[in-house]
């Protein structure tokens, strides 16, 4: 749902400012309309008013790898650094042995609005939700995965178990997550509680506000192998502003999970004010 463009140029580059948001989000104007969505969509997803932390990392495929589809593969910190890409290059001069490890991100979100079909979760106080997504590429360079940045779902946490199962139902991938984000004086914080997983996550946004009314992109969302979900959602936005964290941000992220065993590719970044709509397509 955040830009994910740094994840093929920078490693820094991602998520979505803190004491800046609040009402004022409601209030910004976006100059750049949001993408159309190709024809054939079977749900209708809207999220507004977004605000949003985003970390990015590396992973060994191994422990997800029942979860990638046959047709797509992961792209790898090889093939970047191979293709001239700065942080990659020195990542593996620092994890000679991490070539063959995936490129991913992980946001902890919450909007002001978020439905799908009109309905919406019934969100805890701070609720949000938190996604965890690989880049992917099509196993056969010939096939056509269509529109928007290819992406895997490896894990779509929402505080509302009713809302997951009719996220499914409407081809949305989801499962059931204690998940929250809220402000604490100039900072943001976020956390993730499930079965094998505790995340927290503390950050200050400091750097200056990049993207804005110009900015405008979309995405696709492929579910993981393992789950009874056979669409893949399409998203498109604008108006998307990324702000750097301070170098004091921290992720603390343990378990047995594959994600705890991933590896922070900072700075965190902090990602609001986009617009989004979206919907699930035939696959």
């Amino acid at each position: 749902m955040g830009d994910d463009s740094g994840m093929s140029g920078r490693a820094g580059t991602g998520g979505v400012v803190a004491a800046l948001v609040g009402a004022a989000l409601a209030g910004t104007a976006i100059a750049a309309p949001v993408p159309a969505l190709p024809h054939g969509a079977r749900t209708h997803w809207v999220v507004e008013q977004p605000c949003e932390l985003v970390t990015y990392l590396t992973f060994d495929p191994a422990g997800v790898d029942r979860q990638l589809p046959r047709t797509l593969r992961f792209i790898t910190v090889g093939e970047l650094a191979a293709a001239g890409l700065p942080w990659a290059t020195d990542y593996l001069a620092e994890h000679p042995a991490h070539g063959l490890w995936g490129i991913s991100f992980l946001e902890i979100v919450r909007s002001g609005t978020f439905t799908i079909d009109g309905r919406a979760p019934g969100w805890p106080e701070n609720g949000a939700a938190a996604l965890w997504c690989a880049r992917v590429a099509p196993k056969d360079a010939a096939t056509q995965l269509g529109p928007g940045r290819p992406l895997l779902v490896l894990e779509f946490w929402i505080p509302d178990r009713r809302y997951a199962a009719f996220m499914r139902a409407r081809g949305h991938y989801a499962t059931y997550g204690d998940v929250r984000l809220w402000s604490s004086g100039a900072s943001w914080r976020g956390s993730v509680n499930v079965e094998g997983l505790s995340v927290l996550a503390d950050a200050t946004p400091t750097g200056p506000i990049t993207g804005g009314s110009e900015s405008a992109g979309s995405q696709a969302f492929f579910p993981p192998r393992s789950s009874a979900v056979k669409r893949v959602v399409r998203v498109a936005f604008a108006g998307h502003r990324v702000q750097e964290c301070g170098g004091d941000s921290t992720w603390r992220i343990r378990g047995t999970h594959p994600l705890a065993g991933g590896v922070l590719l900072p700075p965190t970044t902090f990602q609001f004010g986009y617009q989004l709509v979206g919907g699930a397509f035939e696959w």
